[in-house]
């Protein structure tokens, strides 16, 4: 048996470094990929967040208990987008 397993360990010793060289590749390349996917999405996920208006709008309060006056359900989600209620401050210091 013992002879068994030393005959395959010198069989397969030369296979070894050029499986290693391409497990380490494939690892590395799979790593990179993933994070250019994370930094992909989360690039697409700032535009998105970028566009929603509420707290350019008149009737955003800014307090955690009732963001928006008039929709406080929407208020700061991606359904707030294309709100209809939508009412841009005319003056800052007075909201």
């Amino acid at each position: 048996m013992l002879e068994l397993i030393s005959f395959l360990l010198h069989g397969i010793q030369p296979l070894l470094v050029p499986i290693c060289f391409v497990v380490a590749w494939t690892v590395t390349i799979l790593v990179v990929w993933s994070l250019c996917a994370a930094a992909r999405d989360s690039v697409t996920t700032a535009k998105l967040m970028h566009q929603i208006p509420c707290t350019g709008c008149q009737f955003f309060t800014d307090n955690y208990r009732l963001k928006c006056t008039v929709r406080p359900s929407i208020a700061n989600t991606e359904e707030a987008i294309d709100c209809s209620d939508y009412q841009p401050k005319t003056n800052p210091y007075l909201y």
